[in-house]
């Protein structure tokens, strides 16, 4: 009943561009490309195309977020591999090169204490990346592939369009068809990695562990600041002097 009551209060959110790396593109509900730029701030309908060796950071929800702004990254720690993955202060999203994303919902409802929000995201090709702050009662936020769907808990996750699901931290819910042609529901645990097109579950490798954590460390900080980080194989402590643990 509660989540009926604020799914009639959701309005209208928004996806905005902090960061691009290359060159990329978007197309609205009038169904024109025009050159994407940091700043630009879209709504539900459009979609984005990223060029080869290109790249696009996007905030969601939050008009005024920058790339070294006073909203971005207010996050005091990030656990790369604990259950808490609270640390997440931003929806955020980076399209890889060669990648085409639609947002098809972006909604959001202020109960006054928390926010409630609906995000739907259909990756058509390539992969994005992203860290979702803890989703409350009420809240959903998915992403579309081919051959899957991918529900988001508070993650940080990298998703291909070809069913590849990693998950740094949280945890993500796939569905999917199986051989057999049944639909078929898999959790993908922090450290693990799932591919809808075997059905498998391995362990995230240290090749995808230190990429994924090196992408937190720089899209949730402010780039202009001495913050520095270090990891200890579990947690990354912040610290504005030794970026050693407190």
């Amino acid at each position: 009943m509660v989540a009926t009551s604020f799914a009639q209060q959701l309005s209208q959110s928004t996806a905005k561009i902090v960061r691009i790396k290359g060159s990329a593109r978007y197309a609205d509900t009038s169904n024109v490309w025009k050159p994407l730029k940091v700043g630009d701030v879209l709504k539900a309908g459009t979609i984005i195309q990223t060029a080869a060796d290109s790249q696009v950071d996007i905030v969601l929800g939050e008009k005024d977020a920058t790339a070294d702004g006073l909203k971005w990254g207010q996050t005091s720690s990030y656990v790369g591999a604990g259950g808490d993955d609270s640390h997440s202060q931003r929806d955020f999203i980076r399209i890889s090169p060669n990648s085409v994303l639609a947002f098809e919902r972006l909604l959001i409802a202020d109960t006054g204490t928390d926010k409630i929000r609906e995000i739907e995201l259909d990756l058509r090709s390539g992969e994005v990346f992203g860290t979702v702050k803890k989703l409350n009662r009420g809240s959903r936020y998915e992403v579309k592939v081919p051959n899957a769907v991918a529900g988001i808990r508070g993650t940080v996750y990298k998703i291909t369009a070809g069913g590849q699901v990693l998950v740094l931290s949280g945890a993500v819910e796939v569905g999917y068809r199986d051989a057999n042609g049944n639909i078929v529901t898999q959790t993908v645990n922090q450290g693990q990695t799932f591919d809808a097109s075997t059905g498998q579950v391995n362990t995230l490798s240290p090749s995808d562990r230190s990429t994924m954590s090196s992408i937190v460390r720089t899209s949730v900080t402010y780039p202009n600041t001495s913050t520095t980080f270090s990891y200890n194989g579990n947690e990354y402590w912040v610290s504005p002097t030794t970026g050693s643990k407190p």
